[in-house]
Order: C-alpha cells, then structure tokens, then sequence
C-alpha cells in the first residue's frame, strides 16, 4: 500500500546573485525610466518627481555592485557604468519638472522668452477662433486666453528640458561614477589591511 500523505518535495535555494553581474535592478529601473521618457508628453508633472525619485531610491537600495577590481573591460566597470547611468536617469526625470519651471535651473533665458511668444500666439488664436463672439463675453475669454497660452509655454518649455535632459542625466553618471569609483578602489585597497 502506499503512504496516502502528500509528500513535500524541497524547492533548491536560490542562487545568490555572483560579484560579477550586476543584479537585475539596474535593468528593471533603466527600463521603466525609458518608458517614462517615452510616455511622458505635453508638460512634465510633478508625478514625473515622484517617479524619479522612488525609481532612484529603489536603485540605491537594492543594487549591488561587482568588487572593485581593476581593468575597463571588468565586470566591476561594466556595472558601474549602468549603475551610474540609471542613477543619471532616474535623477534627470526627478529633475524634469523642476528645469522646465526653475529658470535658475535651467538658464536658457532665449528659450524661455520663445516660449512666451508662443503663448501670446495662442492667446491670440483663441481670440481669432471665436471670431464675432469674442466680445459676448469678455471673462471666459480672457479665461480661455491664460489657459490656451500658459499651456502653450508649457508644452514648448517641457520640449526644449526633453532635449536637454540627457546633457544632465549624463553629468549626472558621470559625477556618479566617478565618485563610486574612486571610493570602491579606495574601500578594496584598504580591506587587506584591515583584515
């Protein structure tokens, strides 16, 4: 006869993640800071921030880097190169709605002032829409003025921090890296001493 208890086969463990790879993190948070890029239209929200920011924390929490060992085309350098530039990303979408708001953030007084001429025009489309009826009433279309134009300045603000976001996302992986570097061969020079 057989024993009629189910019987409980052991799952394996799981493999720890080697020093050599980088963990999964740092491909699952440079993803989805790419499909926040590639979904984000019109003006960028301060829900861009938030997603920045947690995307980030996220990294910083879970990912472990190689040890450090020396040579460009080691392990340790190829996971602190994406480590860094994820860490620039997920910086550069927090920033995002901050450069498109802040001029002293995002000095570009040219483009900022473009942006303006581009809201007048809107202003002035919604006025040559209504055509005879603009006059009819004056408070709804000073209204529908301000939130054609400041939409308009919006959109065109949030297009010029789009294209340049790389320029801070990669300044950003690269004071990243740099610092992460130098203080990882400082730790790995200073642990045979210490044991």
């Amino acid at each position: 006869m057989s024993d009629p208890s189910p019987r409980v086969t052991p799952r394996p463990a799981p493999v720890a993640a080697s020093g050599e790879i980088p963990g999964p993190g740092v491909i699952g948070i440079g993803l989805a800071a790419v499909l926040t890029f590639a979904l984000a239209q019109g003006s960028w929200q301060s829900f861009a921030t938030f997603v920045g920011v947690t995307l980030l924390a996220v990294m910083l929490a879970f990912q472990r880097r190689a040890q450090w060992t020396p040579g460009v085309r080691s392990a340790y350098v190829r996971g602190l190169v994406a480590y860094a530039l994820v860490v620039g990303l997920c910086v550069a979408v927090a920033l995002a709605p901050l450069l498109q708001r802040e001029g002293w953030l995002f000095p570009m007084p040219a483009t900022r002032s473009e942006c303006g001429l581009m809201g007048r025009y809107e202003a002035l489309q919604v006025k040559a829409s209504l055509g005879n009826l603009a006059g009819g009433d004056g408070t709804a279309l000073a209204y529908a003025q301000d939130v054609q134009a400041r939409k308009a300045v919006a959109e065109c603000l949030a297009a010029t921090t789009t294209l340049w976001l790389p320029v801070y996302g990669v300044g950003v992986a690269v004071l990243v890296g740099g610092a992460t570097w130098f203080r990882d061969r400082a730790r790995a020079r200073r642990a045979p001493v210490d044991q």
